[in-house]
């Protein structure tokens, strides 16, 4: 399934930091990407339970390789250890989104999927000032990952994100709310922002930190 994008924005570009790769999906990534995606536990929860089993994962794999838009994440010993998408909604194609993401579990709880989303973030607040996510209602793990980003539940919405449309819960992450939420993770302020209340960062983050604990987004 292809999806149109703004002719400024780049869907599949290379991004690098601390250790980890994102890159274009390729043909040739599929036996390390269904490795990656072999444990039953990844898809506790998510509308394809089985996708762990090579017969639901091969359709997968074909449907975001064709996207033209996924993205393979490999880890400092150039390991495949997950993969995530850029994508539009197919109800508002205006809206850039993040989805399609998932990690083996080995990087679960800790700062590899902080560090995917700074990334790919990054690299779509340079085109667009709202990112948007799309959680099954029954992926309680994912919706809580998504609001410790800083993003708010606005509506869900029937929406065809490849093969047929399906009830998403729908989240929408600004600048102004992600960028404190950042600060706080990376200790580092975007050099355009010098007078950002570090304090108001830190409090900010710890109340989602209590209500949410660790938990990575897919």
């Amino acid at each position: 399934m292809a999806f149109n994008f703004p002719s400024e924005f780049d869907p599949q570009p290379s991004l690098h930091g601390d250790g980890l790769t994102i890159s274009p999906l390729l043909e040739t990534d599929r036996a390390a990407l269904a490795e990656a995606a072999s444990d039953p536990m990844i898809w506790a929860g998510h509308p394809a339970s089985n996708r762990y089993e090579r017969a639901e994962f091969d359709p997968y794999f074909d449907m975001l390789l064709g996207s033209d838009a996924a993205l393979a994440i490999r880890d400092k010993a150039d390991r495949i250890i997950g993969c995530t998408a850029y994508y539009t909604d197919t109800n508002a194609p205006a809206r850039l989104s993040i989805g399609f993401t998932f990690l083996e579990r080995d990087h679960w709880g800790g700062g590899t999927n902080r560090l995917v989303k700074r990334l790919t973030l990054k690299h779509l607040f340079e085109q667009a000032s709202e990112a948007w996510f799309h959680i099954a209602p029954t992926n309680h793990r994912s919706q809580s990952a998504t609001i410790r980003l800083g993003a708010m539940f606005t509506h869900e919405a029937d929406i065809n994100l490849g093969g047929s449309p399906q009830r998403w819960r729908c989240y929408c992450l600004t600048t102004e709310s992600w960028m404190p939420m950042n600060v706080y993770r990376t200790g580092a302020y975007p050099p355009e922002t010098p007078d950002l209340d570090n304090t108001i960062c830190h409090n900010c983050a710890r109340l989602f930190d209590r209500k949410f604990p660790a938990q990575d987004n897919r």
